[in-house]
């Protein structure tokens, strides 16, 4: 085995590739297929959601970025069943840290995210155009390119391998490729925490002019999980 192919695998298994469905991001956006009409959107980063293949077909204008999009359709398939499975199999063990009202049990859970994942890679397969690799807090799209940015389940979560340098540097290449507005989803950490240093992110962007929101949302998996950060241009 030649040392390239060393150098990829190992840094695929660095890379977590599980998805959320279109449906979850209109709840945890608080979105409707009305209010995204007409906008360009970029979900960022997008890892194995469907939001843009299923958008997509509603005729929606989305792209993704994701560090995982370096790998290929195959290797992120492969990758995105291995993820699920074991992820569920953690679940099993500590379902009271989630709350089951958006999904019923676990078995319905494990089709959701292997529906969002096919539908994905599908997407990919057939629209690679739609789909960038980035490497945050890098974003590779031109100033104001998008309407409405959204990032799900990656900022503030993982504050304990990310810190406030690296948030406050990647909102600032999200306040660059977008116009209107970007949404971010939740606003805790993996311990269901509010994230300690979003009080002087809040700040901060108030401080370019910025208008924001914590909104409470209808959709709560991971316990506390329900409020995002809006911010208004």
């Amino acid at each position: 085995m030649n040392e390239e192919l060393k150098s990829t695998e190992l840094e695929i298994e660095r890379v977590i590739f599980i998805g959320r469905t279109y449906e979850e991001y209109l709840s945890m956006f608080d979105l409707n297929l009305a209010e995204l009409e007409g906008r360009k959107i970029l979900d960022c980063p997008a890892g194995a959601c469907s939001f843009t293949a299923i958008g997509r077909k509603k005729g929606l204008n989305i792209a993704s970025c994701d560090i995982a999009y370096a790998f290929s359709v195959a290797e992120l398939y492969n990758k995105g069943k291995d993820d699920l499975k074991h992820a569920i199999e953690k679940m099993q063990l500590s379902k009271s840290n989630y709350c089951w009202s958006y999904f019923k049990n676990i078995n319905h859970l494990e089709r959701h995210r292997m529906q969002a994942l096919t539908d994905c890679i599908y997407d990919m397969k057939h629209y690679p155009e739609s789909y960038k690799v980035a490497s945050l807090p890098k974003i590779p799209y031109k100033n104001n390119e998008f309407d409405v940015l959204l990032s799900a389940h990656f900022l503030f979560m993982y504050a304990d391998h990310f810190d406030y340098h690296f948030h406050k540097q990647t909102i600032n290449e999200m306040l660059r490729v977008t116009k209107k507005e970007i949404r971010i989803f939740p606003i805790v950490n993996l311990k269901g925490e509010r994230y300690e240093k979003l009080d002087d992110i809040i700040k901060y962007l108030s401080e370019l002019g910025c208008k924001i929101e914590e909104v409470k949302v209808d959709y709560e998996f991971q316990t506390n999980a329900n409020t995002m950060l809006k911010i208004k241009m």
